[in-house]
């Protein structure tokens, strides 16, 4: 099998939505992707909308990443590596009032980028002559999210906020055959879809002070399920004979005949000092029971457990090495890709980051750097396994636009 990557790099992109996204922004990323019962006033993170109260009068927060990836696939006994660059998200946060406070940005949902070919013998003659066909899989595209969130401090330990997201994009996956005999057409079918629709989170953050200096949260969050009511599906194929002449069918149209599942996930979070985080995520989705193309079963559910932690050594000092954030953390994934056998795609992270001072004195804002290594191990024997290096970079501009000034 060969395969020549575009976008995410992924062959297993090909099922339903694609990859989905975990949401985790640059800091998130460097603790294995634990937010859920994070709270912090230096970044923003909407995997947990409760979060947005940590955010002080003074400052306005913007928040952006992108990504480099080397990615290396084993078929046995083929290996192959390719490479590829992403933007990942962007958002803002600032406070409205004592206990309101505000977020908006831009986080894909789901990825899909794949194109592979496959070459098969179809006859041979006794003179060594072959004819063979060549299947090539191609997909684009995915689902994107523009959110926008409101978190409202209940009491002075206590937050809950809510995200409203406009769900948009189009996936096509194509699968397309040529045969060297060039008296023989070329055809090829596939599927697309095209979506439009709102999604609602909501979460919430509690916190107990154990003792001076020690802190522990509990978050919580729920995805609202969406029959994605703005969804159209095509089922098409495509034909071109020797003359070149180019037949297209379209075989059916399916509105309103895909969905997302709930979601449901718990956070524990451990502080100390404001120095050190250590944190516990747990996320499960239902994806067996949504319908895709008007079906259910077509996925398995999914399951993501994270633990991560933060250290900064010297909060307040003017050392360069007192001010970075250390990060390291790791996770467990069972996707929603339901194989030939109906069991489920593994997947194993470990990463490490740092958050870095731009301005030593007095400064807020932070690049964050993080370095992810990702294994995708199918259970079922003779599949593809996927390896990832993954290089994140972002910024969060934290600057104190609200302060007003007092002169005597």
């Amino acid at each position: 099998m060969l395969m020549a990557q575009i976008s995410i790099n992924s062959p297993y992109s090909r099922y339903g939505y694609g990859l989905l996204s975990d949401q985790a922004f640059g800091n998130s990323i460097g603790m294995g992707g634990t937010a859920i019962g994070v709270r912090s006033r230096f970044h923003i993170n909407p995997v947990n909308p409760a979060s947005y109260t940590a955010v002080d009068s003074i400052t306005f927060m913007f928040d952006l990443g992108m990504s480099l990836q080397n990615s290396n696939f084993v078929e046995s006994p083929v290996k192959t590596n390719a490479k590829n660059a992403s933007f990942d998200y962007i958002a803002m946060q600032f406070r409205f009032s004592r206990r309101l406070a505000f977020s908006a940005g831009y986080i894909p949902f789901s990825n899909v980028g794949y194109n592979m070919s496959k070459k098969t013998t179809v006859t041979s003659n006794e003179y060594g002559d072959e004819t063979y066909s060549q299947a090539t899989y191609k997909g684009e595209g995915g689902l994107q999210q523009l959110y926008v969130g409101l978190a409202y401090k209940v009491l002075p330990n206590l937050s809950v906020g809510t995200n409203a997201s406009l769900l948009y994009g189009d996936i096509s996956h194509t699968v397309s055959t040529q045969f060297s005999n060039t008296a023989a057409s070329i055809s090829a079918h596939g599927h697309q879809i095209s979506a439009s629709d709102l999604k609602f989170d909501v979460g919430a953050q509690y916190t107990h002070r154990l003792a001076d200096r020690h802190e522990l949260t509990l978050g919580l969050i729920y995805g609202f399920g969406s029959d994605l009511s703005n969804t159209e599906g095509y089922n098409f194929t495509h034909s071109v004979n020797t003359v070149t002449t180019a037949v297209s069918e379209l075989v059916d149209t399916i509105r309103n005949a895909f969905q997302l599942p709930a979601t449901i996930g718990a956070g524990l979070a451990y502080t100390y000092n404001n120095q050190l985080t250590v944190g516990l995520d747990v996320k499960h989705q239902n994806w067996n029971s949504a319908k895709y193309f008007g079906e259910e079963g077509y996925f398995n559910n999914r399951t993501r457990v994270s633990l991560g932690a933060e250290y900064q050594p010297d909060v307040y000092g003017r050392k360069f090495f007192g001010r970075i954030r250390y990060r390291l953390g790791g996770h467990y994934t069972k996707s929603y890709t339901k194989t030939a056998d109906g069991s489920n795609v593994n997947e194993y992270g470990a990463s490490f980051g740092f958050g870095i001072p731009l301005f030593l004195y007095n400064s807020r804002t932070y690049l964050n750097l993080s370095g992810e290594y990702v294994h995708v191990q199918p259970k079922q024997s003779g599949l593809l396994e996927e390896n990832y290096l993954r290089i994140n970079v972002g910024i969060t501009f934290n600057e104190r636009w609200f302060m007003k000034w007092k002169v005597e």
